[in-house]
Parts: C-alpha cells; sequence; structure tokens
C-alpha cells in the first residue's frame, strides 16, 4: 500500500463544496465553551457535507484563532450564524419541518444504534455545554433525545469526538436518499 498524497486526495474547492448537494442536517451548538471543540464540529461537517451549523449562547465564533486551529479552514466552507437563544432558532426549524434530536445523556434515551431516520427527513442536532450538556428547555422542546451508548468507567465523551459519530452514523444512513 502506498500513502496517498494530499495533491491525489481529489478535494473539492471551497466554491465546489458550497454549490455541492448537502445532507439536510443542521448543527446547532449550544453555550459551548471550547473554541478548539467549535473547530473541530466544523471540520466534522465539512467531511460529512452538512447544511449549516449554527452557534448560540456563549459559544465562540469565527474569526476565532483557537477555531480555525482546529478547524482548519471549514469556517469557510460551512455556512454558519450565530443566534444568542437557541430555543428561538429551534422553534423556528421546526416550523421549517426539522427534527430536532438532542444529543444528550436522559432517561429513555434512544441509542445512536437504534435511531431510525425518516427518508428525506431534515435534522437539527443539538450538542449542549460540556459540563452542564444541553439546557433542559431545550430537551424539552425536542422531538427525539439521541445518546452513543458508553461502556467504560466515563460515560462522556468530547464535542469534537461525539459530533463525529453521530454525523458519520447520519450520513450512512442518509447519504443514499439524498
Amino acid at each position: 500500500m502506498k500513502k496517498i498524497k494530499n495533491s491525489e486526495l481529489n478535494r473539492k474547492s471551497i466554491s465546489e463544496f458550497k454549490r455541492s448537494k448537502k445532507l439536510p442536517i443542521i448543527i446547532i451548538l449550544e453555550n459551548i465553551r471550547s473554541a478548539h471543540n467549535v473547530g473541530a464540529v466544523f471540520r466534522n461537517s465539512d467531511a460529512f457535507i452538512i447544511e449549516k451549523i449554527i452557534l448560540c449562547g456563549i459559544t465562540p465564533v469565527p474569526p476565532n484563532r483557537q477555531i480555525n486551529k482546529t478547524a482548519l479552514g471549514a469556517t469557510d466552507s460551512i455556512q454558519w450564524e450565530y443566534h444568542k437563544e437557541s430555543n428561538y432558532i429551534i422553534k423556528q426549524l421546526k416550523q421549517k419541518g426539522y427534527s430536532i434530536i438532542s444529543i444528550e445523556q436522559v432517561k429513555n434515551s434512544t441509542h445512536l444504534n437504534e435511531l431510525k431516520i425518516k427518508k428525506y427527513k431534515k435534522i437539527a442536532l443539538i450538542f449542549g455545554n460540556e459540563i452542564n450538556g444541553i439546557e433542559q428547555k431545550t430537551i424539552n422542546i425536542s422531538d427525539e433525545i439521541v445518546e452513543i451508548p458508553q461502556y467504560g468507567t466515563k460515560h462522556s465523551l468530547n464535542i469534537s469526538v461525539c459530533s463525529g459519530i453521530i454525523l458519520w452514523e447520519l450520513f450512512k444512513k442518509l447519504k443514499n436518499n439524498y
């Protein structure tokens, strides 16, 4: 086997990416503290061609040196916007037909491996604060709560890792529908 050079990866240009068809997934980052986590979510979102990222509350926004360090330019390819209050934008997305899925550990959550996605459904994924998680009022208006099953002692994944796992799983389920 021969390692592939960057020049052989057939990467899309920013303009090609912006014109390409996206998965109908919007990520909402609610009160994320770490700019590094925000940058990683941008990078994961670029990898799996999602529609948009919405940054809410205390979540850092581009341009930001720490976001750029992990995003590696994905802040230029992924559409994003900022809203102070997450519940306002969530209600708007519901009116536009998005299923609101919060990624959190709650009683009676759906394990990621058991998540059923309806064909051609638009999805808004919510990721919450690294310490306190998603706000309860956001949980209350979510259509579904999804959890990544974990079997070790920590039962906690960094948002950068969690978003990558969730997006890969949804990408596998949705890529042939769009």
